[in-house]
């Protein structure tokens, strides 16, 4: 699974997007926010993207959201959760209502995190980075099956 967040001024209009590939078969689930912040998005797009994965499975879960993933690979959620949501900073937790979320996403599945460099030529991660772009534009998102992908650039994914 592939998945991205974007946000047209930080805070302003976001989108998600992820896509989830299962042996040949492909599906993407999109969708907006009026108001709100880059780092929201890429959660969101983890949460909804493994929300949509269905039934427990193994998930590869991409993301170019160092946010996101070192969260996971670092175990920073387990010091949150056991300093009462406060970072090292003694600071509340940002966001804390979605890495709840995702937390209980990820204990539905097997979810290997993978960090990818954003805008490095990963045909997957700039084709879901399109769609949560257009998400915003279109003030829109949901499931789209296969074929109907506003953003596929007219090639396969790899």
């Amino acid at each position: 699974m592939y998945c991205d967040g974007a946000c047209t001024g930080n805070p302003g209009p976001g989108g998600w997007a992820a896509i989830i590939i299962d042996g040949t078969e492909e599906r993407v689930v999109s969708g907006h926010e009026p108001a709100t912040t880059n780092q929201r998005m890429e959660l969101t797009a983890a949460i909804e993207g493994l929300a949509a994965v269905g039934k427990r499975r193994r998930v590869h879960l991409f993301s170019d959201s160092a946010y996101v993933v070192n969260c996971f690979r670092d175990r920073w959620w387990e010091s949150w959760a056991r300093n009462g949501w406060k970072n090292a900073g003694k600071q509340p937790v940002a966001n804390r209502d979605l890495w709840e979320r995702l937390i209980a996403q990820t204990q539905h599945h097997d979810v290997t995190w993978h960090k990818v460099r954003g805008h490095s030529g990963d045909a997957l991660n700039e084709r879901v980075d399109r769609l949560a772009r257009a998400a915003i534009v279109t003030g829109h998102g949901g499931p789209s099956p296969l074929g109907e992908d506003p953003a596929r650039s007219g090639s396969p994914p790899n």
